[in-house]
């Protein structure tokens, strides 16, 4: 036991070490202003639903109704791992305040709610944009919309939360279920961050991602490196079933929940859908911007070295191990990496 805590305090030592030494290290790299960095790497995305209905024991007629009942219907699942490129995404949800400088800039329209005295203070998101006008400001501002895959990555975090601040759902983290009438400034609710430092996404907006929405995605899914979705959205006719109790048409996807909408709605691996011309969905139509991190091979072997200490520093081998072994592959000859697999290795046998 005394081994284990002396490696364990070890492993955090080099990490802070490397951190603050190698001009490789996250510490170092020029995050652009008002971004936060999620680093590459694989992660688990979705989660797996279990089911208390036993419908061998159902007459036919029920498992009919199941089958298209509130209960049976899961598209968060089946959790599975994939892996992104080093990205950055905004900090906060796009304000009034530098929305109001893309319409003057472009002359955009203006957006559902701007005259709404509730929801149009500088501060606060933007509300009331549909996906083509998030889409354009993202262009404008040199940035573009995240994946669904990099918004989840960035709301979870390393550990994998269910919500951004951690497993439990806590009223005081996030603006959602009418906690208050009306939108909360973009830097709000501090304690609810992200672990990669990304606030309000849990509440507050919905929040526009880039991809087409298919509830079958997940189950059908080929693309485990940085996916971009389905290459169009399911079309939702009206037929009854509950993923159809919408307007029938192809839908983008919105994560997040809103000031407005049920704590159901705020994890980290909720789905939901919206028609890309709508604006005004819940009161709280959003978005925040991503952009791809144009870095060379060694810095995405540093990412990847640094997220193997991380894992050490937890006790979580076989995590560090593929970490490293991503890390040799970006540059297999790095005397740090491979002394660092030795290290792994040991403890792993």
């Amino acid at each position: 036991m005394k081994t284990k805590k002396r490696l364990k305090f070890a492993m955090v030592a080099l990490a802070l070490a490397v951190t603050a030494g190698s001009p490789h290290a996250w510490a170092e790299i020029q995050v652009p202003e008002d971004m936060v960095l999620v680093p590459g790497g694989s992660f688990l995305m979705g989660v797996d639903k279990e089911t208390n209905a036993n419908t061998k024991k159902m007459s036919q007629i029920k498992q009919l109704k199941y089958a298209v009942s509130r209960e049976a219907f899961h598209d968060e699942g089946p959790a599975h791992n994939i892996s992104l490129d080093t990205f950055y995404l905004d900090k906060y949800e796009v304000s009034n305040q530098q929305y109001g400088e893309f319409i003057k800039a472009m002359g955009h329209p203006a957006p559902a709610y701007w005259d709404d005295h509730l929801r149009n203070k500088p501060n606060q998101p933007v509300s009331g944009v549909n996906w083509h006008d998030a889409t354009a400001y993202c262009g404008w501002a040199n940035k573009r919309l995240p994946t669904e895959a990099e918004w989840e990555k960035a709301a979870r975090g390393p550990e994998g939360y269910k919500y951004p601040w951690g497993n439990e759902l806590n009223s005081s983290n996030a603006n959602f279920a009418r906690n208050q009438e009306f939108t909360a400034n973009v830097d709000a609710y501090p304690g609810g961050k992200s672990p990669y430092g990304a606030y309000n996404m849990a509440g507050n907006v919905f929040e526009w991602v880039s991809d087409w929405y298919d509830p079958n995605y997940y189950k059908s899914r080929k693309d485990m490196t940085n996916p971009t979705g389905p290459k169009e959205g399911a079309f939702l006719s009206n037929t009854g079933t509950y993923v159809d109790r919408i307007a029938v048409g192809k839908k983008r996807v919105i994560r997040g929940g809103s000031w407005y909408a049920p704590a159901e709605s705020i994890t980290n691996t909720h789905r939901f859908w919206n028609d890309p011309m709508n604006n005004s969905y819940g009161v709280g139509l959003g978005f925040r911007c991503a952009r791809s991190a144009e870095s060379a091979s060694t810095d995405q072997a540093r990412t990847f070295y640094m997220e193997a200490l991380i894992h050490m520093g937890a006790e979580k081998y076989p995590q560090a191990m593929k970490s490293i072994e991503n890390a040799l592959k970006q540059d297999a000859t790095n005397p740090e990496y491979l002394q660092l697999k030795k290290m792994i290795q040991k403890q792993v046998q």
